[in-house]
């Protein structure tokens, strides 16, 4: 994870709240419990939160023709790797290598957040975060999620909004 400023030690924040704070974003924090032995990250948050899995994104990143690529999509799918590449204008996608992932953003995997992250990386949004109100997301570690509008998290990564989610 990134190395937090005094600011956000004291404040208890990671990068991706700080920068919804700095943002003036409307975003909410929630907490729980998480456990190392559950097999998905993101459908424990969503179990724990009690908050329907489509409303709740992965934060994933790929390679795209050399270049990592992040691609947000819904914890009860999976990312399309073709349609990602094509969303960035890219030929072929694989995952990234989860430590390169977690070198280039800052985070520990299954607490990556596309926000705050080291290194700015391109950013794709599935579409189908367009169609709820507010989603939610990674803060920055596991067990704590932000619940912010789709627009706002669009506008934030400056995302590309595409279908690169799958059932």
């Amino acid at each position: 994870m990134a190395k937090k400023s005094k600011k956000q030690q004291q404040s208890g924040g990671t990068p991706a709240t700080v920068a919804l704070t700095a943002a003036g974003v409307t975003y909410t924090v929630h907490a729980y419990d998480h456990d190392p032995s559950h097999p998905s990250y993101g459908e424990e948050a969503a179990e724990a939160m009690g908050v329907s899995p489509d409303r709740v994104f992965k934060t994933l990143v790929a390679d795209v023709d050399g270049a990592l690529t992040v691609a947000v999509v819904p914890v009860a799918g999976q990312l399309d790797l073709k349609a990602l590449a094509s969303a960035v204008g890219g030929k072929r996608a694989a995952m990234a290598d989860p430590a390169l992932a977690e070198r280039t953003t800052g985070y520990v995997r299954g607490g990556i957040s596309p926000l705050g992250q080291r290194k700015r990386l391109p950013t794709v949004l599935d579409t189908s975060a367009s169609v709820h109100a507010t989603i939610c997301i990674s803060a920055g570690r596991r067990g704590l999620e932000v619940e912010l509008s789709p627009e706002d998290l669009t506008h934030l990564t400056k995302a590309t909004l595409a279908p690169i989610g799958r059932p």
